[in-house]
């Protein structure tokens, strides 16, 4: 009976991996077209600030309410406000002004290797090993974008639009890079995640308000259904039930094989850019998406185990 019930237990813990797996892969895959859906009559600040502000309110109330909001010192809150300048603000910035002149799954494909930006910034911030299988996922990872973007890249004349398409989609993943680093900097000083994402937004929201005032941008209301509509998606299933879902993934599978999850989020986005943005699966696409995964998943492949040698006779 107990090891049936072992069995049982291990099979439902399974279940649950995957199922917090594919809800993390579905959101996060998806937010790229309902980003792309909140670009129109408001500004992109404006934009992010609504989509921060509410994911603020609710995710601050709601720890509140469930008594799992943990106070902060005051000398903590700095590195929480850094968090929230590369998690929930000047990233946004970038990724929503990024599908103004790029397809959306194609910023998620350029997101996708944040897990080599990560490998380099964990050397130099904290002085982790580069494994050899970062170059090797680096090489994959360029080659993949050059056939992803060549329409863009080729022909007569460069398109200036892509180029500030891929600029800004790479400037924003460097924030999130950067966020990740902060992040961690932030569990290691006892700091709970899920509180430091609710701060984190928060703060996120008044640096966007800040920015808002400081460049005259009109602050205008949400427009339109379908705006609407993005704008509660982003809020409530983008950020605080994705990072919620990827957060307990972390907590089970350790961050290395949750962090895997970002190798699916451009296959996603991309199916969905050519349901909604008329993306064209060219074969030289599809030959760049397949390059730029394998540069994701190399980084992520277990390291393989020196064998273990057998005691010499001598020695037993």
């Amino acid at each position: 009976m107990q090891a049936r019930r072992a069995r049982l237990r291990y099979a439902g813990g399974i279940m649950l991996n995957l199922a917090l797996f594919a809800t993390t892969v579905l959101i996060w895959g998806t937010t790229w077209i309902a980003i792309a859906f909140q670009l129109g009559p408001v500004p992109v600040l404006v934009a992010v600030f609504h989509r921060f502000a509410l994911a603020a309110l609710l995710m601050l109330s709601g720890l509140w309410l469930m008594g799992r909001l943990t106070a902060l010192p005051l000398r903590q809150h700095r590195f929480v406000i850094l968090q929230g300048i590369c998690l929930f603000s000047m990233n946004f910035i970038c990724f929503y002004n990024a599908t103004r002149f790029i397809p959306s799954g194609l910023v998620s494909v350029i997101f996708s290797l944040a897990t080599i930006y990560n490998a380099v910034n964990a050397r130099l911030i904290f002085g982790d090993r580069i494994r050899p299988r970062a170059l090797l996922a680096t090489a994959l990872g360029a080659a993949g974008l050059v056939c992803l973007f060549a329409p863009e890249l080729t022909g007569h004349a460069v398109n200036a639009d892509a180029l500030k398409g891929i600029g800004l989609a790479a400037l924003g993943t460097l924030f999130f890079s950067f966020g990740n680093m902060v992040s961690r900097r932030n569990s290691a000083a006892g700091i709970p995640p899920l509180t430091a994402n609710a701060w984190g937004m928060g703060y996120g929201a008044l640096i966007l308000l800040a920015i808002i005032a400081a460049t005259g941008t009109p602050l205008m209301a949400p427009q339109g259904g379908r705006y609407l509509w993005a704008l509660i998606y982003l809020s409530v299933a983008g950020s605080i039930i994705g990072f919620t879902t990827y957060l307990m993934l972390v907590q089970r599978m350790g961050t290395g094989r949750a962090a895997y999850a970002t190798v699916c989020f451009p296959v996603i986005a991309l199916m969905a850019s050519a349901l909604w943005e008329g993306f064209v699966w060219a074969p030289l696409a599809l030959v760049g998406l397949g390059l730029t995964l394998a540069g994701n998943a190399v980084m992520f492949l277990p390291a393989r185990r020196a064998p273990v040698q057998p005691a010499s006779a001598s020695s037993a």
